[in-house]
C-alpha cells in the first residue's frame, strides 16, 4: 500500500463512461476508499468537460485526495482537467504510464477510455495509480518547472 496518505477519491465521467463509473465506484469503496461522485448520474448525452472540471476542482479545493475521471477515450478530460491551476492529469493506458505517472509525474488525477479498457484493467490501473507514491528527489525540479508555467 501508499505510503502517502489517499483517503478521498473524486470520480466523474461521461455518458459513455457512466456503467463503467458506477463499477469502478463501488470497487474502490470496497477496497477502502472514500469516494466523491460529481456525476454523471445517467447514460444521457453530456459533455465530458462539466464533469472533468468538476473533478479537478475538488482535487485543488483539498476536498479530495485525487481525482479519476473517465470517458471514451481519456484524452478530453485530461486537456481539460489540466487547464485547472494545481492539476496535473495524466491520461494513462497502461502499467508503465500508470506507474510514470506517478513516480515521475506527480500526476493529482487520472484520465482513462472507457472504450480502450475492459472493466478488470480500469480496475487495475485505478488500484495502482492510487496505491504508486511520488519518488521525489530529482523529479521534484521538473514537477516545479511544469507548475512554475501556469504563474506565467
Amino acid at each position: 500500500m501508499s505510503k502517502e496518505q489517499v483517503n478521498t477519491v473524486a470520480i466523474g465521467s461521461d455518458h459513455g463512461a457512466f456503467e463503467l463509473k458506477e463499477k469502478l465506484k463501488a470497487y474502490l469503496f470496497v477496497i477502502g476508499y472514500k469516494i466523491t461522485d460529481v456525476g454523471t448520474d445517467s447514460k444521457l448525452p453530456v459533455d465530458y468537460p462539466d464533469f472533468a472540471y468538476k473533478v479537478a476542482k475538488k482535487v485543488v479545493s483539498g476536498e479530495c485526495d485525487r481525482g479519476i475521471m473517465l470517458d471514451g477515450a481519456g484524452i478530453g478530460s485530461s486537456m481539460v482537467c489540466n487547464k485547472v491551476n494545481g492539476i496535473r492529469a495524466a491520461l494513462c493506458w497502461s502499467t508503465q504510464t500508470i506507474i510514470n505517472s506517478r513516480m515521475h509525474n506527480n500526476a493529482n488525477v487520472l484520465t482513462m477510455g472507457s472504450a480502450q479498457h475492459n472493466d478488470s484493467e480500469i480496475f487495475a490501473m485505478a488500484k495502482l495509480w492510487l496505491e504508486t507514491d511520488f519518488e521525489g528527489g530529482r523529479h521534484w525540479a521538473r514537477i516545479n518547472k511544469m507548475m512554475s508555467i501556469e504563474k506565467k
